[in-house]
């Protein structure tokens, strides 16, 4: 064990030994593999992925040794797919990785069955009726799908899962989960040993905030009715309350309150985000629910009962000035209260697992614990089918797009992107890839859009000469600088998939490499 957990160390410490696992037991296909699928198989080789397959039918040409790193001269002729994959693993032999020989597209059209086996397909440089197809099979297999392509000097990235739920969300702010406004019977017994009024002036330096604050806002609320600040004037007026009760101007303690006080002043109960997933459909739980809804399913019996209109209690306190003993006790108390909670609502796992006809003990108490834990920062993403964006997006959203300065060059690469395959099924080449010809494919490819864009109902919208111009100008080329950055978002979303950590973009990833921008399109 010693060697893979220094091997990976570093990413160890971002998404734990759990993460890790579900990368090592993850198997990844990737759909064709020029330099943007090489990049993300790359990725995600160095990372510990259980194992690949690559699956290409093209030979390794003179023009690839100019943007795939992954290839060299000695591979002329030879088959891409086994290329790349001797030289994936060269570079991490703990990953079992094969090759096979076939295009894409002709595995789509004819064995459908064949993507049932993978965790996670990554579909690069597919054309649309490729993508519409294969989302569909992978809908019907449960199969994690993220579609990744770069042209030229742009390129997108999207997923497509029906439903990706996730518990270790990890957002960069959140208020920590202290019960300042709403102490539970044993922290307000223990704040009631404590005085703020300590003649002991080394005692009263060290009264943890957290301590200062359930005081304070218990006095308060005694006086006003049973009620918390509200007002701006209230919540300053509760500051200068906390201020009153320093004794000397270097107590640190006394300052964090201050500047903590505005956790006293958040609601009570639970977010409203949370409630949207505790509304769910899937919430009311059958034998078919994922362990995700059956657990969603106990945290909603727990917050209407022991828990009180409150989610489990995480359990953590944050670092602060203190004596070491109340320090510690305090922290002993928060960790007592969330061990309560979670057993009360395993034992509700249990209860619904065995009611639906499941195996009581089907989900581990690790699962639950980390459940609890991460309970008010739960998210669900679902995702629609590509087919139904590409037929009819969400229109208002389009046409302000269009209309935008700050994204419309971000929505013209997407209106071109799919233009060009249109024009490719047309043509049965892409505007500007050969020789010759550059203006009349510029012109067909201006009438290609508007058509397309007439089609999703925006009448009378055009794009800009330029963007046209660069597009036809691009010939398809993948050029590495661009593909690599691609590689490296969808390896990334990749891995927020698999692990089940951080949340997963939603919509469509647009890279403009003319502005070095990128941006999310909600259609």
């Amino acid at each position: 064990m010693a060697e893979p957990k220094t091997k990976y160390d570093r990413q160890l410490r971002i998404w734990g030994e759990q993460g890790q696992a579900a990368l090592e037991k993850a198997s990844i296909c990737l759909l064709n593999c020029g330099p943007t699928g090489s990049e993300t198989l790359k990725n995600l080789v160095l990372g510990g992925i259980g194992s690949i397959t690559v699956v290409d039918g093209s030979k390794v040409e003179h023009g690839d040794l100019g943007n795939n790193f992954m290839v060299s001269e000695s591979s002329l002729g030879q088959p891409k797919a086994k290329c790349v994959c001797a030289f994936l693993q060269e570079l991490n032999d703990a990953v079992k990785a094969k090759f096979i020989e076939e295009h894409p597209v002709t595995l789509i059209e004819t064995n459908p069955s064949f993507f049932s086996q993978f965790t996670l397909v990554v579909a690069t440089q597919l054309v649309e009726d490729s993508m519409v197809k294969l989302d569909r099979i992978c809908r019907d297999a449960n199969v994690m799908l993220i579609f990744a392509r770069s042209y030229g000097l742009t390129g997108f990235v999207r997923i497509s899962v029906k439903e990706h739920a996730v518990i270790e969300s990890k957002p960069d702010h959140f208020l920590d989960d202290l019960r300042l406004n709403n102490p539970w019977p044993e922290l307000k017994k223990f704040t009631e040993n404590v005085d703020l009024d300590t003649s002991d002036p080394v005692v009263h330096k060290h009264i943890p905030y957290i301590l200062i604050l359930v005081k304070t806002a218990e006095e308060w609320a005694k006086s006003h009715g049973g009620r918390l600040p509200s007002t701006r004037e209230e919540k300053k007026e509760f500051k200068e309350v906390i201020k009153a009760k320093m004794v000397a101007t270097d107590e640190d303690n006394f300052k964090e309150a201050i500047e903590a006080s505005f956790k006293v002043f958040a609601s009570q109960g639970i977010s409203s985000d949370l409630k949207r997933i505790l509304d769910d459909t899937c919430a009311e739980v059958d034998s078919g629910a994922s362990d995700f809804w059956v657990m969603v399913a106990a945290l909603k019996e727990f917050i209407a009962n022991e828990g009180g209109g409150e989610a489990p209690l995480e359990g953590s306190i944050p670092d602060m000035t203190s004596s070491t003993e109340l320090y510690v006790n305090l922290q002993k108390l928060y960790q007592a209260k969330a061990e309560a909670d979670f057993l009360v609502v395993e034992q509700r796992v249990r209860n619904i697992l065995k009611k639906i006809g499941r195996d009581p003990y089907s989900i581990s108490k690790t699962v639950i614990k980390s459940f609890c834990k991460n309970a008010r920062k739960l998210t669900v993403c679902r995702y629609k089918l590509i087919e139904e964006e590409f037929n009819s997006p969400v229109l208002p959203e389009l046409q302000k797009y269009l209309t935008d300065e700050e994204y419309s060059v971000a929505v013209g690469f997407y209106i071109l992107l799919r233009a060009v395959d249109r024009f490719s099924a047309n043509y049965n080449t892409f505007p500007g890839q050969f020789d010759g010809g550059m203006d009349e494919d510029i012109s067909r490819l201006k009438t290609t859009a508007v058509s397309l864009l007439s089609d999703l109902g925006c009448n009378g919208s055009t794009l800009t000469e330029d963007l046209i111009n660069e597009m036809c100008r691009y010939g398809a080329a993948e050029l590495h600088a661009v593909a690599a950055y691609i590689g490296g978002v969808a390896s990334q979303e990749v891995i927020k998939l698999i692990t089940r950590q951080f949340v997963p973009m939603s919509g469509t990833f647009i890279f403009n490499g003319i502005d070095h921008k990128s941006q999310l399109l909600s259609l």
